[in-house]
């Protein structure tokens, strides 16, 4: 990324809709009532030849005090100090507002270079306003509609001087998953690096507390929280270093059940970090110490086993739990009972607002990141499954014997295992379970995603299912002639 670009404006005036034409998808939630946007979001654009970092800000309104909407002004008052260009949008149709002028004022203090774009102004609904633009002081307002295009060549010509002296800068891709390995080569490195950062997701119910892990994370209130629950709308992402490791961490809006999500911005957020949850390798299951494993806490953690994540479960603000053995003795125990599709996965008690126990989610993140990758050697995983049918056979159903012969790791991130055997459809579910578990604790698995596939050795014969031909005239002749 060369340069870094804030979109400024008052509440629904079109700067998420913008947002998304400059990174050219639909990452920002866009609707028409006013203040969907609350943080503050990142995305990678392209004008042209130009790729620079595109930030959507929340409405600036005129609330100064400790409410959701001053701390959503300040919020977006830090980007523009941080942002090297700023893009101040008004509303052509509805004209040059008192909160316009007041932002105006704002903008000459503080922003370096600052570009005045009228927004909505297709047709000539919008030409009153963009002469009232003229008015407040920032040079020629530039005739722009996000909806439909409009105005990209302009603004490319804007930017493209402004650009010149920006350093460049990198832009991480997302993760490759369920890679395939060969039987005997070595599984190809994935250590964390500044081009291919760890890539980790926070989710969890409305009000545990994700948004604030994360800013003691970065050591800055770069996220806005408070004590409303549903804050966070936008998945956000950030990179930094973290202990040493390059990383990548989604904020997600708090994921509540669905029957009770009826609001329109809601569901979109839920699908926004449900998304997001596609694109981590590592997913932390945030839960609230004085309300752990409810219905909702199960229902996100299998989300992220399904989707073949590694898992990690941080249970927040341990610093306000009076009787932290026994309830730490609770929780592993309702781990274990109610999540058995992630036994062993590591569970950590940590403290968002005091920092506690952040080394140690460090550590069980990068171990999940380790195992998530981890490849078996083809003779190991032989020898341990003769081991395994030796103590306890297959069933038999039917009268028929099922042969496990051969064993194999075809892909990792998660480890995918495929077993050639004998009548594979009807080998038990439990049967294969027993042989995930033994896995797990044989070759040092906790936790991650497991897939094993069953497979019969006749699937390779290219005649398999095929009806017998009919025989040729010929042959029903000489059959003929050796019965006469």
């Amino acid at each position: 990324m060369s340069f870094t670009l804030a979109i400024i404006g008052r509440p629904n005036v079109g700067k998420s809709t913008l947002f998304n034409r400059l990174v050219g998808k639909r990452l920002a939630l866009v609707d028409d009532q006013p203040g969907v946007t609350r943080d503050l979001r990142e995305g990678a654009a392209r004008l042209g030849d130009l790729r620079f970092t595109v930030v959507d800000t929340a409405g600036l309104e005129d609330a100064t005090d400790d409410s959701l909407q001053g701390r959503m002004r300040r919020l977006t008052e830090r980007a523009v100090e941080m942002a090297d260009i700023c893009l101040f949008l008004i509303d052509a149709r509805a004209g040059v507002t008192a909160s316009d002028e007041g932002l105006a004022d704002i903008l000459r203090k503080r922003g370096t270079h600052v570009i005045l774009g009228a927004n909505k102004a297709e047709g000539r609904a919008g030409e009153a306003g963009l002469l009232d633009a003229y008015g407040l002081g920032l040079g020629e307002p530039l005739r722009l509609s996000a909806e439909h295009g409009e105005g990209m060549d302009e603004l490319y010509h804007i930017l493209r001087p402004l650009a010149e002296g920006f350093e460049e800068r990198a832009e991480a891709d997302a993760p490759a998953t369920d890679i395939d390995v060969s039987e005997d080569g070595d599984a190809p490195d994935h250590t964390p690096s500044a081009a291919k950062p760890l890539q980790v997701a926070v989710i969890g119910r409305p009000n545990a507390g994700k948004s604030t892990l994360i800013n003691k994370i970065l050591g800055e209130d770069r996220l806005l929280t408070g004590p409303e629950a549903g804050i966070t709308r936008d998945s956000i992402s950030l990179t930094l270093d973290w202990m040493g490791t390059p990383t990548r961490i989604f904020d997600t809006a708090g994921m509540r059940k669905k029957a009770r999500v009826v609001d329109k911005v809601e569901k979109l957020s839920v699908a926004d970090g449900l998304r997001a949850v596609r694109f981590a390798e590592v997913v932390v299951v945030l839960l609230d110490a004085a309300i752990p494993f409810e219905s909702q806490d199960l229902r996100i953690a299998d989300f992220a086993e399904t989707e073949g994540r590694a898992v990690v479960v941080a249970v927040n603000k341990w610093d306000i739990e009076e009787e932290k053995q026994d309830k730490l003795k609770e929780l592993r125990y309702k781990f274990e009972k109610l999540l058995p599709q992630l036994r062993g996965a590591p569970m950590v008690t940590v403290s968002a607002k005091t920092g506690k126990g952040l080394d140690r989610l460090h550590d069980a993140i990068l171990r999940a990141h380790d195992i998530w990758n981890r490849r078996v050697g083809t003779a190991k995983l032989n020898q341990w499954l003769e081991a395994m049918v030796t103590a306890h056979p297959p069933p038999a159903p039917g009268g028929k014997r099922i042969k496990l012969r051969y064993m194999t790791q075809a892909k990792i991130r998660p480890p995918g295992f495929v077993v050639m055997c004998s009548h594979p459809e009807d080998l038990p579910a439990a049967y294969t379970r027993y042989l995930v578990n033994g896995l797990r604790e044989a070759f040092d698995m906790p936790g991650t995603p497991i897939r094993m596939f069953m497979r019969s050795q006749n699937d390779k014969n290219p005649f398999k299912g095929r009806k017998k031909a009919p025989p040729s005239k010929l042959r029903k002749h000489l059959e003929g002639r050796r019965e006469s």
